[in-house]
């Protein structure tokens, strides 16, 4: 038999050869001997669609997608009647971020072949990731329709649903895709998401536990496995599979290198310098910095590296040798711990949550200089003033459960004899239009240059109303009396039924009744503002 190199170049059959052989290398794994002989073919026929988009393909296999992407191009410069190739130009641009790009290429392809349920599925998944939810939701139905089998959009369609807030149907579209493929992680795990908003705890560890043991090197699963475990109040479990979300999509880009070692409690700090860094959100920050003054009894120097609108704040905690922000130049360290890591790396349990309060405040000259600029009664009365905040980051991955509208807090603004200042550091479109009717609701939210000027303003307040939000965290660790609103399957750290926290003492929680049940629960913060608050207002002191 001859060999390739001495085909005749101008023989079909010699291409089509080539290009099988190519082919069987591609999906057996060998991708140089894949892309060798797409090369080979190249060279001899070198407007070749199939030999360019293999070729291609491959590269985006490989994650060499400059490459894929001039080949695919090149592709379809020769034949752009071909959905196959806008496929996987969409792909390509998809893993370059260019999600645009990849939506434009997706529905040129679904121009040509419109019922292509592969298509649909890949455009519903770019239309998720820009927002568009709603309409990711009716590509994935339109996928389905075209392919009931077609697994990846039975997923995607789950995920569509639980982005969308609804939890149970998205249990019932991955219980459907898991009739077809019952050891599937991704799948497993997903579903144990969706449990945990329905706070059926006890079902979302059977589900990510299957999961694990169908995959138990998934990072996702055990990831989930530690927020259902931490949620249950299983502090020894939960904590050591927390260290996992280093390898999961959600945090794997927020990991820390350093050149001094990691410390997660093991040998003596004494004498040894240790960075502690934040890692996640501001309220995270706020709550696990406690921890901080404890590292620094155990004999160790600290230096706290936090977001920079945290470094004024946090540079008046107790025992703490230096403060940085992030983005600073850091000083030699021996040891480091990321803020999240030091509940595990303490070995707490829920017994032992160190919760001695108020571990953060306001510097004085703040709050008297903040003081003057709250509302003021007449004749040197001053009503009850409530601190409020109703929204968080709109790009936290459980905003749509934890955010509220601002319409939805009229309860709680009709309180008689109450002044409310907004401790929001955005307000959203939706609520500007709502602001004019809530007259005794004061904004300062272009006044504040950082969380330090935040806490003079707590402060001077009489409690804080918040959803989950960091402004919550700020409240609790300065001992003022917050009033929580947490969503029926709350975050982890509010563990369940009860309405107290042991992170906070002067928490108190109001949590949905049912899932999405935000009336009730703000009805009952209202009834607690009148209990606490309708009195005869009080003289202002000298």
């Amino acid at each position: 038999m001859p060999s390739s190199a001495s085909l005749s170049s101008d023989s079909p059959r010699s291409t089509s050869k080539l290009l099988r052989r190519a082919r069987a290398a591609h999906d057996a794994g060998d991708a140089a001997k894949a892309d060798r002989l797409y090369a080979e073919l190249l060279e001899t026929e070198p407007t070749n669609f199939d030999a360019l988009h293999g070729r291609g393909r491959l590269h985006h296999d490989c994650r060499r997608y400059d490459s894929a992407l001039s080949l695919i191009q090149a592709a379809l410069r020769i034949d752009a009647q071909r959905p196959d190739g806008f496929s996987s130009l969409g792909l390509v641009f998809y893993e370059l971020r260019r999600l645009e790009h990849a939506l434009t290429s997706f529905e040129t392809g679904l121009q040509l072949a419109p019922a292509d349920a592969q298509l649909l599925n890949q455009r519903g998944v770019v239309l998720l990731e820009l927002g568009r939810t709603s309409e990711a939701l009716a590509s994935f139905e339109q996928a389905l329709a075209a392919d009931p089998a077609l697994l990846d959009a039975l997923g995607n369609y789950g995920n569509a649903l639980l982005k969308l807030n609804r939890p149970a149907d998205a249990i019932a579209v991955y219980d459907r895709a898991l009739a077809l493929a019952p050891h599937n992680a991704g799948l497993l795990t997903n579903r144990a998401i969706a449990l945990r908003k329905l706070d059926r705890p006890q079902e979302a560890l059977m589900s990510v536990r299957r999961a694990l043991a169908a995959k138990p090197d998934f990072a996702q699963a055990r990831f989930v496995d530690s927020l259902v475990r931490l949620t249950l109040g299983d502090f020894q479990a939960g904590w050591r599979a927390y260290e996992s979300r280093w390898q999961g999509r959600n945090l794997s880009l927020q990991r820390r290198t350093f050149a001094a070692p990691l410390w997660l409690g093991e040998g003596a700090l004494t004498g040894k310098t240790i960075l502690l860094h934040a890692e996640q959100g501001f309220g995270d920050t706020m709550q696990f910095v406690r921890y901080a003054p404890l590292i620094a009894a155990r004999g160790a120097r600290v230096v706290l590296e936090v977001q920079r609108e945290l470094v004024r704040l946090v540079s008046r905690l107790e025992g703490i040798d230096t403060v940085i922000g992030r983005g600073e130049t850091l000083p030699p360290f021996d040891l480091h711990c990321p803020l999240l890591s030091l509940p595990f790396a303490c070995r707490t349990e829920l017994a032992s949550i160190p919760a001695p309060v108020p571990y953060l405040a306001a510097a004085d000259e703040d709050v008297a200089l903040w003081r003057t600029r709250l509302p003021q009664g007449g004749a040197h009365i001053v009503r009850p003033r409530i601190g409020v905040v109703w929204s968080g980051d709109p790009a936290h991955d459980n905003d749509v459960n934890r955010s509220l509208r601002l319409a939805a807090l009229a309860p709680l603004f009709a309180v008689p004899d109450v002044d409310f200042v907004s401790l929001q550091y955005r307000i959203r479109d939706d609520d500007k239009a709502v602001l004019a009717g809530v007259p005794n609701l004061f904004r300062f939210e272009q006044s504040f240059r950082d969380f330090a000027d935040t806490a003079a303003v707590v402060a001077n307040l009489d409690a804080v109303v918040s959803i989950d939000s960091a402004v919550a965290h700020l409240a609790g660790a300065m001992e003022k009396p917050l009033l929580l609103l947490l969503p029926f399957g709350a975050d982890f750290r509010w563990l369940r039924e009860r309405a107290d926290s042991p992170w906070y003492p002067t928490a108190r929680l109001f949590r949905q009744p049912r899932f999405a049940d935000w009336e009730s629960a703000i009805e009952s913060v209202a009834q607690d503002l009148r209990a606490r608050f309708v009195v005869p207002a009080r003289k202002l002191t000298a």
